[in-house]
């Protein structure tokens, strides 16, 4: 009997980690949590996006009319949420692509040790840091009509016009959000850095690789894995962002800046459309499964069965 049980237990030694029998019932707390602040707001925001429910109907809301697919209906037909959709994935991407190179030479520059390095870090995380609504109530009076950007402009004789209304809004609220989000990519740039093998950049030093060349053949390869993740986190950042336009150009904001979620917030809260604002907040969902699932399926976090087969 003795000799059985050490042979089980052996064999429970020799098994791999990851096909070892776990506790699934430590999973529980948190599958919990995930249910009810995750999976039940969500399942509840799909049930009202098929309700006409409105400030009629808000008091007895169980028993707003049902009309099925309608709320979405209205919503891709004739409703702004087209162009909403657009401006929010176009600037988006706009801020996404501007922000890599911003972060990666920010992290390059600091990744060797100087004096005032510790400073210069420091610094280069203050946007990143400064709440929102702080950052956006700067930039509006900035761009305010002889704000310190039209001071600026007018030193050579420029008159940009209005920054905070008009086709030039949409570009404000780039550069503001674009000010926010480098410092993630800088982030997560330097901690990639740190995995460059020390022995590869002897390697390159003793080949006599220049500095261009040791960027693209050595340290560019390492940080593929860090910034396509600060790309997809941005965008998903940038595209949910609600604090910024919403402080930054008030309600109702123009129309070249009326992104997803200000024409969500609109619908709901402005218009009393509750039900139209639910299917757009759900219809929203696709824009962020989609970069969602690239992430998922590049970094193969999808239980590994691609790399199994």
């Amino acid at each position: 009997m003795a000799i059985a049980t050490d042979t089980r237990r052996k064999r429970t030694d020799d098994t791999p980690p990851s096909e070892r029998p776990r506790p699934l019932w430590m999973l529980l707390p948190g599958g919990v949590l995930m249910t009810l602040l995750i999976l039940v707001p969500l399942l509840l925001a799909f049930w009202i996006s098929m309700l006409d429910l409105d400030q009629y109907t808000i008091r007895q809301w169980l028993q707003a009319p049902f009309v099925g697919l309608g709320n979405f209906v209205e919503a891709f037909s004739s409703s702004p949420l087209l162009r909403g959709i657009g401006l929010s994935v176009s600037y988006a991407l706009i801020v996404s692509v501007a922000a890599i190179p911003i972060g990666v030479t920010a992290a390059l520059a600091t990744q060797n040790a100087f004096r005032g390095r510790g400073l210069v870090r420091s610094v280069y995380l203050i946007p990143y840091i400064l709440p929102a609504f702080v950052v956006a109530t700067v930039f509006r009076a900035m761009f305010q009509p002889e704000g310190v950007v039209d001071e600026a402009f007018g030193v050579f004789g420029v008159d940009p016009g209005l920054w905070l209304n008009g086709p030039q809004s949409y570009w404000t609220l780039v550069i503001a959000q674009l000010w926010v989000s480098w410092p993630f990519v800088y982030l997560l740039t330097l901690a990639g850095l740190q995995a460059v093998d020390a022995e590869v950049h002897e390697a390159a030093a003793l080949d006599g690789a220049g500095w261009g060349i040791k960027l693209r053949k050595v340290i560019l390869p390492y940080l593929r894995g860090s910034i396509l993740l600060a790309f997809i986190l941005t965008f998903l950042h940038s595209i949910n962002a609600f604090t910024m336009p919403f402080v930054l150009f008030g309600i109702p904001a123009p129309v070249d800046v009326e992104v997803l979620p200000v024409l969500t917030y609109v619908t709901a809260f402005q218009s009393f459309r509750f039900g139209l604002s639910a299917a757009m907040a759900v219809a929203s969902l696709a824009i962020v499964a989609i970069p969602l699932f690239i992430y998922l399926r590049a970094v193969r976090l999808d239980t590994g069965e691609d790399a199994k087969r």
